[in-house]
């Protein structure tokens, strides 16, 4: 609109063009550097994922007997399910918590201090920009939590199906 604007008023006799015109390459470079992060990110996740189920799977494989144990007495699938989904749940909130914490730590610390320069014959700009936003950091936490809760479906699964009998013969 601005540059519509400042056409109409010097005329045709010039070039109008946005400073997003006259930086296409260096938007086209940090689009770039968002999916590659995105990327890099999204395995990170995966990786957690693997980590947090795998735990649980080991977990159910040494209270195989425990398990046998709390279904002779009286548990449930669904009690047994449980257990394992709140262990996973807190281990996921466990790191996301302390993720979180070293995350807004380390936002402050370059925010403060400033201590990543960049060159500014690329950037325009001689230091990173920080700028920490409520919502998105309750949107990633929210789905660090959730994420961490769906990888403890299979583990929870597998330690409900198993048989009293089974369990209790297992050592």
């Amino acid at each position: 609109r601005i540059k519509k604007d400042v056409q109409k008023k010097i005329g045709v006799d010039y070039w109008v063009r946005s400073w997003s015109e006259l930086n296409k390459n260096l938007f086209s470079a940090l689009k770039l550097e968002k999916i590659t992060m995105f990327i890099i990110l999204a395995l990170i996740v995966v990786v957690a994922c693997f980590n947090i189920a795998s735990a649980l799977i080991m977990m159910v494989m040494e209270k195989t007997k425990d398990i046998g144990i709390l279904k002779s007495i009286g548990a449930d699938n669904r009690s047994i399910r449980k257990i394992f989904m709140l262990n996973g749940f807190l281990i996921g909130f466990a790191g996301t918590f302390i993720g979180a914490i070293g995350g807004f730590g380390l936002c402050y610390l370059l925010k403060t201090y400033q201590f990543i320069k960049l060159p500014r014959d690329i950037y325009y700009i001689d230091r990173l920009p920080v700028n920490l936003e409520l919502s998105d950091s309750i949107t990633v936490i929210a789905a660090a939590m959730l994420i961490s809760l769906l990888s403890t479906l299979y583990p929870s699964w597998q330690a409900a199906k198993m048989e009293p009998v089974e369990a209790l013969r297992y050592e």
